[in-house]
Formats: structure tokens, sequence, C-alpha cells
């Protein structure tokens, strides 16, 4: 029986050779993760599994973890950490932002000898073997493994307090519940688990797009009873259950369960802890009452990811830059126009840059944010409009555009006509945000538009490939996604 032995130390990360990689799930092994997955995925596989964890005195065991509340938060923050450093939700090259965003008609991709896979997705010729659609699926599977052993070890906890044990495991299943969402958006069947044991894990079966969203509106249902309206931290850092309702309110849009997202966005705009942000300057400063919820930057006055990522100046852009095609939609009184793109013209060629976030260096006052409650005014759109209530809709969409400095929607508008401005509306909004154009798309059913503007455009690229290497290592997973 081998044994593996886990020295926690103060830096975040630690180095793990592990030779038998074949004992464990391809998605749940990392030769370098942060300490808490590693830590996490070892101390919760029992002995039966081939896996024995000593726990000398410079160790932690999985009932100290969860016994005690400062190490039971730390594993917590650990998790948060990786989702900021590399997750779906990531403002860097990895997140669905960049990367849903090339995929479609945001942004072009400047790579040149970019082994990353992304420049690939950009031209839309991935195929299962692409690096960034392995390296999506993996760090996502291990964030849920991750997820899983928080939920696991909180439910078995008798020392944790009820409110203690409800945050925090209320908190894990809308972590968990929202990396499945972007899995489901982006490989459409996936499978699903909520255990620890890797016997199971490694023989999963995919579920339906039909019964994946019965499980996540069980799960963050869940997550809305076990958490409080009461943000642990001022900054909003960590979510709350208004964060757990907006993202439920997602999942009923994709069921169609219009009056469900309309109750649930209505509640969250009506709350007094938010308000829309009129300036369209501070919409992505970190101390506004419209954000639900954010990431800060691991050390102090570190930029965000996304400033550094989409930044370039003085030279033609070498990673990303705005599309024609999406610079076009704008009018030029749009004040987002104005303050969110900034142009970059050298040797008589012009580009535009996203510039939602500013600052590259001294930041004191960004931070990633990845819910605001521009989305629950532009959701609540669309449920009411789906009920044939344009009248009671267009406020809401109105709210964003005249924020914007454009006129409001007048007049008797069709249900069709809406929506076509609303997609719009989407787009100005959230552009080079969360992969927000791609799933907008493809709830609209609109990703076939793609096909005039991105010449590799197919009918199946409305989902990825599964990982090659996913599929040899579990046949249950077959068959592959069709067209790939």
């Amino acid at each position: 029986m081998k044994k593996y032995n886990i020295n926690l130390r103060t830096t975040p990360i630690i180095e793990l050779n592990v030779n038998d990689r074949n004992m464990l799930p391809m998605a749940f092994v990392a030769v370098k993760i942060p300490f808490f997955f590693i830590f996490l995925l070892l101390i919760t596989i029992s002995c039966d599994k081939l896996v024995e964890v000593d726990d000398p005195d410079n160790q932690i065991g999985t009932h100290q973890v969860f016994e005690d509340l400062q190490s039971a938060n730390a594993a917590l923050s650990g998790l948060y950490s990786g989702l900021l450093n590399s997750s779906v939700i990531s403002g860097g090259s990895d997140g669905m932002g960049a990367v849903l965003g090339t995929y479609t008609d945001d942004l072009d991709c400047y790579y040149v000898n970019n082994n990353s896979g992304a420049l690939e997705l950009y031209q839309n010729q991935q195929i299962p073997t692409n690096p960034m659609i392995e390296k999506t699926w993996n760090t996502a599977y291990q964030q849920i493994y991750a997820a899983n052993s928080i939920i696991v070890g909180v439910n078995g906890s008798v020392s944790l307090g009820t409110e203690d044990k409800n945050r925090i495991k209320g908190e894990a299943l809308l972590v968990r519940s929202l990396i499945y969402f972007y899995l489901q958006q982006v490989y459409q069947e996936i499978p699903y688990t909520e255990t620890t044991d890797y016997q199971i894990n490694s023989h999963l079966s995919k579920l339906t797009k039909e019964a994946l969203l019965q499980k996540l509106e069980a799960d963050l249902s869940l997550a809305v009873s076990l958490l409080s309206d009461t943000y642990r931290n001022t900054e909003r850092i960590y979510p709350n259950k208004k964060v757990a309702e907006l993202l439920l309110a997602k999942v009923y849009i994709l069921q169609q369960k219009w009056p469900q997202a309309e109750q649930l966005t209505g509640n969250i705009i009506q709350s007094s802890l938010y308000q829309l942000e009129q300036d369209i300057t501070k919409v992505f400063k970190k101390g506004g009452k419209h954000i639900l919820w954010q990431l800060k930057p691991l050390n102090s006055g570190d930029s965000t990811k996304e400033a550094s990522l989409y930044y370039f100046s003085g030279a033609a852009p070498n990673a990303y830059a705005l599309s024609t095609n999406l610079i076009n939609i704008f009018a030029p009184a749009d004040l987002r126009r104005q303050a969110w793109m900034t142009s970059v013209t050298v040797s008589q060629n012009t580009w535009y840059r996203a510039a939602k976030y500013k600052n590259l260096s001294g930041n004191t006052d960004e931070y990633s944010i990845i819910f605001r409650i521009e989305e629950a005014y532009l959701i609540i759109a669309e449920a009411l409009a789906r009920q044939n209530k344009v009248t009671e809709a267009l406020p809401y969409l109105n709210a964003i555009r005249q924020r914007a400095g454009s006129p409001p929607l007048t007049g008797s508008w069709t249900k069709d006509a809406f929506l076509q401005e609303l997609l719009l509306e989407i787009r100005r909004e959230f552009f080079a945000e969360m992969g927000q154009r791609f799933m907008t798309l493809k709830r609209f059913d609109r990703l076939g538009d793609l096909v005039t503007i991105k010449p590799n455009w197919k009918s199946y690229h409305t989902a990825w490939p599964l990982p090659q290497k996913e599929l040899l290592l579990n046949a249950n997973l077959n068959p592959q996604n069709p067209g790939y």
C-alpha cells in the first residue's frame, strides 16, 4: 500500500510527484496545483482506494480540517483562489471571457506560435486533443472535486456550528454549480458527481442537458436555503444568497421556466443591497453597490487578470483585440464605447482593446467582477418578454440603455423585435465578460449567425468536443459530440 504525505506550508503552491497516476481519474490529477486541491484530494480517499495518508505532527487530517472553523474557511478560500488563478470564470487567458469571446465574434486572437489551443478555438478548428479543451475540462473537474471534498467534510463535521456549516456548504455548492453550468454550456452533455470516491468518478456517464439542469436547480435551491443575504466581507469577495439566486435564475432561463426566473431576478433588483451604477466609468470599480460578487487579486496592488490580458499599446496586439463586428454595433455616443474601449493606432492601422479594467500597477480599486446587477435587469427583461409581457420588460432594458447614454426604446414592440434588441444590448453590456456572448447566442438559438462572420464556423460548433484523453480513460463518456 502506497502512502502519500502532504506537507502544508505557508506557500499556496506545492509540488507533488504521483507515480501511479492511473490510480486517480485524469480530471483529478495535476502535477502542480494549489495545495488544498492535492490536500483535499488525498485526505478524502480512504485506505480501500489504495491511498493511505499518515497524520504526523506537521500535517492535518480530514477530521481536523472540518472540526476547526479557521481551517475549514482556509479550504474554502483555497477554492476561490483556484477560481481566480485558473478556471472557467478566471479573467485570464484560460477563462471563458477570453476563450469564448474569440470562439464567437467579440474578440480577435493575435497569438503567434502559441500552443495553448486558444488560436485553434478562435479559428473554429478545434479537435478533441486541443490543449485548451483538455485544460478547461481537467481544471474544472479538479475544482468540482475540491468543492465535493469540502461538502463531504462539512457534512461529517460534529464541531462546526450550524450557521458555519450552512455557509461553507452553501458556498461550495454554489461554486460547484457555477462550474457545472459552464461545462454544460461548452461540452453539452457532461458527467455529474457529488462524491470523492475515485472509483465512482472514473466510470461516470454523461447526463443530458435536461438532467444536468435539474441537478443544478436542486443544488442551487439548497444553496439559496443555506446562505444568508449578509456578505461575510464588505468587499463582496465571497458570494451570498443573492448570488445563488442569480445563478439559479440563469438555470431557470435555460429550462425556459420564465416565471421563476422573473421572480428571482425581481427580488434581487428590489433588494436594498444593490442599485445600478449610473456612472459608466465606475462600473468596474470594486466599491459599487451594483456588484453581487467579485474576486480579489492575490496580492495587494496586483492588476486584475483582465487588465493585463487585454492591454496593448504602441504596437499591434499580440493577444486579443476587440472585433470590428463588435465595434460596429455601438453608436458613437454610447458611453460604454467611450469608457470601455481604447483605440490603438500604429502605422495607420487601428485596433481597439477592451478597457473595462484599467489599472496595470498599483491597483487599489479594481477586482474581477463575476456577477453584477445589470445581468439581473437583462434576465428579467428576457423572462418577461418570453411570457409576452414586452411592455413590462421595456423599463428594465431601458434602464441599461439610458445609463449608457442611449435613448430608451419607446412605442409598441413585438416579442421577436424586442428580443433582437435585447440580444444586442447584452452584447454591448457584457462583451469580453464571462463568455456571455456565446451563452446568449446559444440560449437564443442564434449561434448559427456566426457562419457569416467566422469562415470556419460549422453547425456542430454549438458544443466543443469532449477531450480525447477522457474518452480513452472512461468509455462511459462515449459517444463523442457530433461532428468531432
